[in-house]
């Protein structure tokens, strides 16, 4: 596996390297200060900074980071802060997902692929709210709760903040979930709109 280690800019911020995993970068987006930790109030920026509202950041915060925290943590006494080890996050992966990242957070774009060819009837580039509804039953393990609600708030926040004028969520806009580039496409976009008010 991939593993991430930081180094010191110019500037005196540490930087994370480019050997991290995909799944990494899909959390380093987060890790606002770039130390390889995400804490809570960093995870509410995050979310902030792509247009989300008070109320879902702060539930996102303590959500995320409550469930992650220890499991990014092994052997380590649980901290009052919630921090997420960024280098640590595949042991947080949670069951009922959807197998995009496999168990060293890499990309498996067959994987990725049969979302479409399975679930994706009305448009073959597009989900539904049903067609994600199916997705998400598809993709159950029995009596995996805490996976399912994981999932469920990840896919329906995916799907309210994403969504096309026709209710689609789109292929492309998936893919840049799972490499985190859509986090830094929707921070741009809702940063332009903020100038422009």
């Amino acid at each position: 596996m991939a593993t991430s280690s930081s180094t010191t800019n110019n500037n005196g911020e540490k930087q994370i390297e480019h050997d991290q995993n995909v799944l990494q970068k899909h959390v380093a987006f987060f890790d606002r200060n770039h130390d390889g930790i995400v804490y809570p109030w960093e995870t509410f920026q995050g979310f902030r900074a792509i247009g989300c509202g008070i109320i879902l950041s702060s539930f996102a915060a303590i959500f995320i980071n409550f469930g992650l925290s220890q499991k990014t943590r092994p052997g380590k006494f649980p901290s009052i802060f919630l921090p997420v080890e960024i280098k640590n996050i595949t042991k947080a992966k949670h069951g009922s997902d959807s197998g995009v990242y496999d168990n060293e957070g890499r990309f498996v774009p067959s994987i990725f692929e049969e979302i479409f060819s399975k679930h994706a009837r009305k448009h073959p580039s597009a989900l539904t709210s049903d067609e994600l509804m199916g997705l998400l039953k598809a993709n159950r393990e029995p009596k995996d709760y805490k996976g399912w609600l994981a999932s469920y708030s990840e896919w329906k926040i995916l799907h309210v903040l994403c969504k096309d004028k026709d209710g689609l969520l789109h292929k492309e806009t998936i893919r840049g979930v799972y490499d985190g580039s859509l986090f830094e496409r929707m921070e741009k976009e809702h940063s332009e709109k903020k100038k422009n008010k």
